[in-house]
């Protein structure tokens, strides 16, 4: 502690000495920049507002303000009546066990089903005798002409191509490439909670954006963007936990706002891209300056195999490719020569599409028996469902008893309304039937409002 207040008194000194600023704006921006350079780290303990206020000869509003402007951004936290403090970037949350006991039917997880994953034994023996040697190349050519060819054929610009492992690690090495702490970034509401980790992680400030089944809702987006958004990230299509897909009009409206803002950063997270049951619409266009488009293997070839795509404008993947040279090197060439095999195959496609048209079976099979019992729920696309309740917890407990475990939503969930959310990806459609029956009965007797 004593380390903390001396330095704090370093700063109120430095403050003192210099000129006095009229505005709230001026004084973040140069708290920001002692953070920024390290003249004041995580744990340090910011001026009291009253003594900060009279070394500047400003009001205390004025520096509650500040503080509460920093905080917002995540780069300071109250304490309350012990002051205000630096921010360290906040320890990452350990993901929430995905382990389904024994005997509960598994409707949590999100996982593919593994029956419908193809066979990697002819692709594995293609991978070779050795492995790859430094100074090899990012990207098999193989492997960047497949992905160049797929994101061609949906009409997606090629800028630049890169690599990352799997859809998480392209997002947070984008986000890296082109934010800063403080910076907010529209996020799905609901959305995926793994997003809203590394939000935090990085310290930047996730803003909520209402979703329907067919996506973000342009009113939503641009009430955002009328009061500034530095980044967004969309799912284009099988949104986790809802389902949500963009229609061709939604995007296009979604598009337009967008380009009223041509320095927002949009991130395109396509995770599923040739499972999920619906066309790809895109919210990225000409105007776009600062953008990238993810697509991962995990959902269709299997979440072991850690593989994504990235395209995006030359400089984004530039610096992203550049700074993975710098750590991790490259993604396995392992990896990417197994993932080369099975896009090789020749009924890679059609497995494919069958894989989509099952998914589809199995998630309209529950919402359309969840709508006969006058329950409302979400799916167009992807793994799973999301139905809105009132007590996330009981009903995730009354599922349990009946043997059958689904996700409660709140991890989820920023400032939106409960919800539980269920993976039909692995189930057949008798019994996805069976579970809306079960679903019905569990609302019913906790008397929760479904709404149809």
């Amino acid at each position: 502690m004593a380390n903390e207040y001396s330095k704090a008194l370093v700063f109120r000194q430095v403050q003192a000495s210099q000129p006095v600023m009229s505005k709230a704006s001026e004084l973040a921006k140069e708290i920001e920049q002692q953070i920024r350079v390290g003249d004041l780290t995580a744990g340090d303990r910011l001026p009291a507002v009253r003594e900060l206020a009279e070394s500047r000869n400003l009001a205390p509003n004025t520096v509650a303000s500040v503080y509460r402007t920093l905080a917002d951004r995540g780069l300071v936290r109250g304490a309350g009546r012990k002051g205000t403090f630096v921010a360290g970037a906040p320890p990452i949350r350990r993901p929430v066990s995905d382990h389904v006991s024994a005997g509960l039917q598994d409707l949590a997880t999100g996982n593919p089903d593994s029956r419908l994953l193809p066979d990697l034994t002819a692709s594995l023996s293609m991978v070779g005798s050795h492995s790859a040697m430094y100074g090899a190349p990012q990207i098999l050519p193989e492997l960047s002409d497949w992905f160049v060819q797929w994101f061609e054929n949906d009409e997606i610009p090629i800028g630049g191509i890169g690599l990352a492992s799997g859809s998480l690690d392209g997002i947070e090495r984008i986000l890296a490439a082109r934010t800063r702490p403080g910076d907010k970034v529209g996020v799905e509401d609901p959305g995926y909670a793994s997003i809203f980790d590394l939000l935090r992680a990085a310290r930047l400030q996730p803003v909520p954006l209402q979703i329907d089944s067919e996506g973000i809702t342009p009113e939503s987006l641009l009430d955002a963007t009328s009061v500034g958004l530095d980044a967004l990230i969309v799912t284009p299509r099988a949104h986790n936990p809802t389902g949500a897909a963009f229609t061709k009009q939604r995007a296009e409206e979604l598009t337009a706002i967008v380009e009223r803002h041509p320095s927002m950063l949009v991130i395109e997270d396509d995770h599923a891209a040739h499972v999920a049951g619906v066309d790809y619409f895109s919210v990225v266009s000409e105007a776009t300056a600062r953008w990238a488009v993810v697509r991962s293997a995990a959902k269709s070839l299997g979440p072991d195999l850690r593989v994504a795509g990235l395209v995006g404008d030359v400089t984004t993947i530039d610096r992203v490719m550049g700074r993975q040279a710098l750590g991790a090197g490259w993604v396995s060439h392992i990896l990417q020569r197994v993932v080369v095999g099975l896009v090789s195959a020749p009924e890679i496609d059609s497995m494919f599409s069958d894989v989509a048209d099952q998914y589809q079976t199995r998630r309209q099979a529950l919402t359309a028996s969840l709508s006969e019992f006058g329950i409302e729920a979400t799916g167009r696309s992807g793994l799973n469902v999301w139905v809105p309740v009132d007590d996330e917890a009981t009903v995730v407990a009354g599922m349990q008893r009946h043997g059958y475990a689904i996700r409660a939503g709140a991890r989820y969930r920023i400032v939106s309304e409960p919800g539980v959310r269920i993976t039909t990806a692995s189930s057949h459609p008798e019994t996805l039937t069976a579970v809306a029956e079960t679903l019905a009965g569990v609302l019913s007797a906790g008397g929760q409002t479904r709404s149809g």
